[in-house]
């Protein structure tokens, strides 16, 4: 598969520069040499052939996401290419030791905003940058005591850029989603893609239940009355993005899925009604939006009201904390590698992209004649929402742009744009290279102590050139495999 003759499952793929198993001489690059005779022994037709078994595996499975399609929610199934992406072991060294330094900074600096703002005080990140984010929410400030981490699980998207190493792209510590799917691509891969399976030496997501089980039992509330915690999963139902998520990290943990309206109690502790009996719960993993704990719907402010009197009692931990958005705050970001030299005294391990904060009228007054060439995103976006790629638009659109950033500033960042690697994917001609992110996940446990669980979610613009991955913007996935 290295000779001069490329495999016919490859006909006609046209590499780009950093394309992750194909080099741009069209050689298979050694970590996918088997990967590509396999998928040759089966031929471009049985790939499809497996594909269409493993499209209906998922749909079997119910693995699916809730998308906004033109003003509605819609259910959609979550593809998974059949093409699996394979990290080695000096990238995921590599990124494992940097989301490690991160998620320690990044905890230092929630502790610190909602605490003494010495970085403030110091003159390191200005007080306004600080207070005109959407997710700084000084009502969250006392609704972790007892010195457990904030942010106790984590998502970082990352890029393989040009350069060859990875950059963090962005940082999710509010309620970030991918973990399960993670697990239930290997699952139905195991399942619908025989000629790739068992493969030697590829490490199991299924440990991710007990990593996550053991973070979230290390943020016991300071008044918690049993000496193991009881955990549940807090969710708003059906009706939410990650429903299925929901249930698979659940099962996989042995703990309930709770709603809202199963909870009673006060302060002095809460329990939910599960199959008619009342359980005591001392951590809620939160699988809900910020708002709709500090600020919800009127049919839910009594069951707000109930979980954020029992935090600040110390009677229950709320995991992740409400007011983590301060941290992952898309003009936060530009601040992170200050922080890293501000708490740790350490050099960053990992790399970031070149960001410019347009609530800064120096930094705006930089880029205003450039944003054609760069991507402009709102500073509270999430799944793609509102990303504006500049070389990708039009001059109406540009104008707009333009037009949307003169009125608000303040809500939007800047960036370079990255074209980040690409990788075979499965399309309707044949195997053609798309780009490709990763979502890697941390568990903060108590005194500092992290955790990278051996799981990743690949994730992969379907569409021809395209940039953004995220499910909800028409993206994909793939198995992502880690060797030992």
């Amino acid at each position: 598969m290295t000779g001069t003759q490329p495999p016919t499952v490859l006909a006609g793929y046209l590499p780009g520069p950093l394309d992750e198993a194909v080099d741009p001489d069209g050689r298979v690059r050694p970590g996918y040499t088997n990967i590509i005779a396999r998928l040759e022994a089966t031929g471009i037709d049985g790939l499809r052939a497996a594909a269409a078994n493993l499209n209906q595996v998922r749909k079997t499975e119910g693995i699916t996401f809730i998308a906004d399609i033109d003003g509605e929610l819609q259910e959609q199934p979550f593809p998974l290419d059949p093409v699996p992406r394979v990290l080695s072991s000096a990238d995921w060294t590599e990124i494992s030791a940097g989301l490690r330094q991160r998620t320690r900074v990044l905890n230092a600096f929630l502790d610190d905003v909602y605490g003494p703002a010495e970085i403030v005080r110091d003159g390191v990140i200005p007080a306004s940058v600080i207070h005109n984010c959407p997710g700084f929410l000084p009502a969250a400030r006392d609704l972790a005591p007892g010195g457990r981490p904030r942010a106790t699980v984590l998502g970082f998207d990352l890029l393989h850029a040009p350069s060859g190493r990875w950059v963090v792209l962005e940082d999710n510590l509010r309620v970030p989603s991918g973990l399960g799917y993670a697990v239930s691509n290997r699952r139905t891969a195991a399942a619908a893609l025989p000629m790739l399976h068992p493969w030697p030496g590829l490490r199991s997501p299924e440990s991710v239940g007990a990593a996550l089980l053991s973070a979230l039992q290390q943020s016991t509330p300071p008044n918690c009355a049993r000496s193991t915690p009881t955990v549940a999963v807090l969710s708003d139902g059906p009706d939410n993005s990650a429903w299925y998520e929901h249930r698979l990290l659940a099962d996989a943990m042995d703990v309930p899925v709770v709603t809202p309206d199963d909870l009673r109690g006060g302060p002095e502790g809460v329990t939910a009604q599960i199959d008619g009996r009342s359980v005591p719960l001392d951590v809620l993993y939160r699988r809900l939006g910020d708002d709709e704990l500090i600020d919800g719907p009127a049919v839910s402010k009594s069951a707000n009201a109930l979980l954020v009197a029992a935090s600040r009692a110390g009677t229950l931990a709320v995991v992740n904390t409400p007011g983590n958005g301060v941290a992952d705050d898309k003009a936060m970001y530009a601040f992170v590698h200050t922080m890293i030299h501000y708490y740790l005294g350490e050099e960053p391990l990992i790399g970031d992209v070149g960001t410019w904060v347009l609530a800064d009228p120096d930094q705006y007054e930089g880029v205003r004649d450039r944003l054609h060439e760069l991507v402009v995103k709102p500073v509270d976006g999430s799944g793609g929402a509102g990303v504006m790629i500049g070389p990708d638009l039009d001059e109406a659109e540009i104008a707009a742009m333009r037009a949307e950033v003169e009125a608000a500033p303040h809500l939007f960042i800047a960036q370079e744009v990255i074209r980040f690697s690409s990788h075979p994917t499965l399309t309707a001609e044949g195997l053609a290279p798309r780009h490709v992110d990763l979502r890697v996940f941390a568990l903060a446990g108590r005194d500092g102590s992290v955790t990278v669980p051996d799981v990743a979610l690949s994730r992969v613009a379907l569409e021809s050139d395209g940039l953004l991955v995220n499910s909800s913007r028409g993206g994909g996935s793939k198995d992502t495999w880690l060797h030992d």
